[in-house]
């Protein structure tokens, strides 16, 4: 439950407006798996509804919009031997993500704080994110085992030449300028003004007009636009060992700390991810989300997720024990193994049933 002992989501309908407010601030407003039921039954009533002709999601706390999954649930779950309860949690949150990509109505997101992971996943397919002073988004999957879920395999290739592939093999944090620059974000606003926006939004008025009222100048890029050359040459090797070869030869103080921060992330979600980015830059959107679905299920049969959690988040120790620990020992079988049918029902986020596959 939140703190106050309210829900952790709450739904409330204000005029033209259906309001979703992610309620759990201490957690950062991480999506739990009654979190993500709840939204996807409320989302399919609202969009049936003529009354609401808009829907408006915010993060309560000020310090996150939304963290992400709640990665601390489903390692319990998983330790627990609670399989189907993970695989359901999969199931829920990438059902929700292509639930508000193919939205009847636009879905305005208003980004206060950090916004990772599935946070992300809610926010960035519908039609409108409205970043704030504090926006901050990350992608950080490399460092706990994991992969850029929630439509990243559809989303980060799409970016400006080798952004979405650098942000996808570092996780590194962006601001609200190069989240502009590359399309990540819409709108620009200051936090203190999003309960206005609230407002006039629940008038039925033309959104862009509204946004554009109470927008504010989008901050100067920073190191995305700054190190966009770096990031294009270095980015666009074919492999993650020759992506590292070239920034060290590039020498650069960027170059050099992007290597070091890739060497700590795991080096089998590294290999994956590469792969990923190439396969994703020719997936439609479900594609991309099924993709994601069996490297979720092969991931959650290996090791390094739940080391990766527990070093970050539960020991906080930040000292994961990768397996394989290099790059030349990831098995090229295991990542071609991740993008290979599960074997049983699989859903289809709204594309064409394949076979063995369910909606």
């Amino acid at each position: 439950m939140a703190d106050s002992g309210e829900a952790e989501i709450l739904f409330e309908r204000r005029g033209a407006v259906g309001l979703v407010t992610l309620n759990r601030p201490r957690a950062l407003n991480a999506l739990s798996l009654a979190m993500l039921g709840a939204m996807q039954a409320q989302l399919d009533a609202w969009a049936g509804d003529a009354a609401v002709t808009r829907v408006v999601l915010r993060g309560r706390g000020g310090r996150a919009f939304c963290a992400g999954g709640d990665i601390r649930q489903l390692y319990a779950l998983a330790k627990a031997g609670a399989h189907a309860a993970v695989d359901a949690f999969w199931r829920a949150e990438y059902g929700l993500d292509a639930t508000v990509q193919r939205y009847p109505k636009p879905v305005v997101s208003l980004i206060e704080g950090l916004v990772m992971g599935g946070g992300n996943g809610i926010s960035v397919h519908g039609s409108h994110r409205v970043s704030s002073e504090h926006y901050s988004f990350a992608m950080p999957e490399v460092g706990i085992g994991l992969f850029p879920d929630v439509g990243m395999t559809y989303v980060l290739p799409r970016l400006p030449g080798c952004t979405g592939t650098y942000l996808a093999l570092t996780g590194a944090r962006i601001g609200p300028g190069d989240a502009h620059a590359v399309g990540l974000a819409t709108h620009h606003a200051a936090a203190a003004d999003f309960d206005e926006i609230v407002d006039g939004l629940a008038s039925g008025g033309p959104i862009e007009a509204l946004l554009a009222d109470r927008g504010r100048p989008v901050p100067d890029p920073e190191t995305l636009v700054a190190a966009r050359a770096v990031i294009d040459a270095c980015f666009s090797a074919a492999t993650v060992v020759e992506i590292l070869a070239r920034l060290e030869a590039d020498g650069s103080a960027f170059a050099t700390g992007t290597a070091a921060l890739m060497r700590t992330r795991s080096p089998t979600s590294l290999v994956l991810v590469r792969e990923q980015m190439r396969r994703g830059a020719a997936s439609s959107f479900p594609e991309a989300m099924l993709t994601e679905y069996r490297m979720v299920s092969a991931l959650m049969r290996g090791h390094d997720f739940f080391e990766g959690v527990r070093a970050a988040v539960i020991d906080k120790d930040g000292a994961p024990a990768w397996k394989p620990a290099s790059l030349d020992a990831v098995d090229p079988s295991s990542i071609a193994g991740a993008f290979a049918p599960t074997g049983g029902p699989e859903p289809t986020f709204g594309g064409s049933p394949k076979s063995g596959s369910m909606s």
